[in-house]
């Protein structure tokens, strides 16, 4: 949390030029292109990882489908997850997170910018709605960010809680390939006590593309998902 502090009071004399930069770009979606948006959203990552002396170090990259909507489904460990793939994720993507927490200064205009979805956790006919769109939207050609795990612990040490099913409908429903990602030490930036320089991994994991999950019950897929999550993060830190 200090971290977090002290990365949003060092660039506190940038904020008057990029926010409303940022609030610009996102309400104008006929002058700025999704690529124009998703480079200021790395560009304000960049300024933030420079500041916060936060470093992350990208792995399996070539796994990432070359064609075509997917939807990327992460381990959570806080504040910086997001973050850190858009970072290393080249072409633009789009994520899902808690609407509560979407409304934050700064985390506002990311989500905006990025055209991002806030989901209702305790609205059932809301979240319908939303894997709905997520799922045309990834027909279409999107990629998106959602966390199965539905939030994440402070201070969690690399720890894979339960994958939550629901999460894997909009995959099914579009017939979109699943990309595991395995986060390591995310957690440190904004949601522990570390101090000095981080070092973070994001490792992109090889695509479950749907003929191979098709035949599978959505609890089965989350289950799969979150082993090989678990079995990456186990061989990296042991």
């Amino acid at each position: 949390m200090l971290r977090f502090l002290y990365v949003i009071i060092m660039n506190l004399f940038r904020a008057p030029y990029i926010i409303p930069k940022m609030r610009r770009e996102a309400e104008h979606p006929e002058r700025y292109t999704e690529e124009e948006c998703y480079n200021l959203a790395r560009h304000v990552i960049r300024l933030m990882k420079l500041s916060g002396k936060v470093h992350t170090k990208a792995y399996g990259t070539e796994n990432l489908p070359k064609e075509g909507g997917y939807i990327m489904y992460p381990n959570h460990q806080g504040k910086y997850d997001a973050l850190g793939i858009i970072h290393t994720h080249k072409l633009p993507c789009s994520v899902v997170m808690d609407k509560q927490k979407s409304n934050s200064i700064l985390v506002k205009e990311f989500v905006d910018l990025i055209q991002g979805k806030r989901l209702e956790k305790d609205n059932v006919r809301q979240a319908l709605t939303i894997i709905n769109e997520v799922a045309k939207d990834v027909a279409d050609g999107k990629r998106y960010i959602l966390f199965p795990e539905g939030g994440y612990e402070f201070n969690n040490k690399n720890t894979v809680n339960a994958f939550k099913a629901g999460s894997f409908k909009s995959a099914i429903k579009a017939k979109a390939p699943i990309v595991p990602v395995a986060l390591i030490d995310s957690y440190k930036i904004f949601n522990s006590f570390h101090f000095g320089k981080i070092t973070t991994q994001v490792h992109y994991l090889e695509p479950i593309y749907y003929e191979e999950y098709h035949t599978m019950k959505s609890n089965e897929i989350a289950l799969l998902v979150q082993n090989r999550i678990q079995k990456k993060i186990d061989a990296m830190i042991h």
